[in-house]
């Protein structure tokens, strides 16, 4: 039996060169975590991840990232179909803004949103009166994975629908179609393996974060204390075989999230082939 020969040759050679750059980077170090995880011993790890002030953060870390993904879901697919569909004053402006959260630095983002939502700053001094507290809330952690998520929901979405010909909607509009029944029957369909990969990526952004809620959030034990933090209290307190434990949990839990959202993916790119 032949093997099968490629037209461009290289193929070993390459594979070698991506495998030892994929161990040094990605590899080597979570089995350096794996390792340090579990160098404490089962009941240590065990006790360490079950702590009730832990748990009370993957509450906080994974409810609000889920909340905020929805969020996003529902804003960045309109502010796809915008830029995507509608020719304005100001469009290109609006689309590099919301690319903005990508490039700024997170702690800047912390350092902005509570500098607007304090209760003696610009937005926050008029909520504080009608009993609406943002910084220092669970409301505020929100509204900063909110922010750090929103661009992965518009730029998984805009693209389908930039591809998406407008005349399929004005051909069902032609056969009587409501514009309920095109939403649902011919623009959502097409959309939704994006849709749902967008929040998928934009949930496992939020779950991740650190910098831009560690400043608005105020850390509150039980109550907005998000999960990095504690990796970070952890390593303050020199407990590393603690510290690699959390960052154990999150790891699996990214795991699962990449998985999901790859699966995601490539179920859109088989459904856009046979549609």
């Amino acid at each position: 039996m032949t093997q099968k020969r490629h037209i461009l040759p290289g193929f070993h050679l390459s594979l070698g060169w991506t495998v030892t750059w994929l161990s040094l980077i990605v590899l080597v170090p979570l089995a350096a975590l794996i390792g340090k995880t579990f160098s404490g011993g089962w009941h240590h790890f065990w006790e360490t991840i079950t702590d009730p002030q832990v748990v009370a953060t993957y509450r906080i870390s994974f409810g609000l990232s889920l909340v905020s993904a929805l969020i996003n879901g529902f804003f960045g697919f309109l502010a796809a179909w915008i830029f995507a569909r509608y020719e304005f004053p100001g469009r290109k402006l609006l689309e590099a803004a919301t690319d903005l959260p990508f490039a700024l630095p997170t702690a800047v983002a912390g350092i902005a949103l509570t500098a607007l939502y304090s209760p003696n700053e610009w937005i926050g001094k008029y909520l504080a009166p009608l009993g609406i507290h943002v910084a220092f809330t669970p409301l505020g952690v929100l509204i900063a994975m909110t922010f750090i998520g929103f661009p992965f929901v518009v730029r998984a979405v805009q693209p389908v629908i930039t591809e998406l010909s407008a005349d399929v909607e004005e051909a069902a509009a032609c056969l009587g179609a409501s514009r309920w029944q095109t939403i649902r029957h011919v623009v959502l369909p097409p959309l939704l393996p994006a849709l749902l990969t967008g929040v998928i990526m934009a949930y496992g952004r939020a779950v991740g974060e650190y910098g831009s809620i560690v400043f608005i959030s105020g850390n509150i034990p039980f109550k907005t204390e998000i999960t990095p933090l504690m990796i970070v209290s952890k390593l303050e307190q020199y407990d590393y075989t603690g510290a690699a434990a959390i960052g154990f949990t999150m790891l699996i839990a990214s795991l699962v999230i990449v998985l999901i959202g790859n699966k995601l993916q490539s179920w859109g790119n088989r459904f856009r082939k046979h549609s």
